[in-house]
């Protein structure tokens, strides 16, 4: 499986930065990843949805570690590439 395409629209919040929708081999999207600013450096949310008793589940997520990694990191660079297109805007 290969990421395809990844679509950052950027969000000037205190916390969120953006969102991102990832294509897997030209067939297969995920929307509505968050790029969120923690205490120790960004990361990516998964999609999810408010259960009945307050707490949220993730629709879509990498069942191992390394292909939250890869994802992770190739979420994280199409953001950076997104400040930087940007700013030169």
């Amino acid at each position: 499986m290969e990421i395809t395409e990844i679509r950052v629209t950027l969000r000037n919040e205190e916390k969120l930065k953006g969102f991102a929708n990832v294509t897997f081999d030209h067939a297969f999207v995920i929307r509505g990843m968050k790029i969120i600013q923690g205490t120790t450096g960004y990361f990516v949310s998964m999609p999810s949805r408010r259960r009945p008793d307050g707490t949220h589940q993730d629709v879509a997520h990498p069942v191992n570690k390394e292909m939250r990694t890869l994802l992770e990191k190739k979420v994280l660079e199409a953001y950076e590439e997104e400040l930087k297109a940007h700013a030169a805007r």
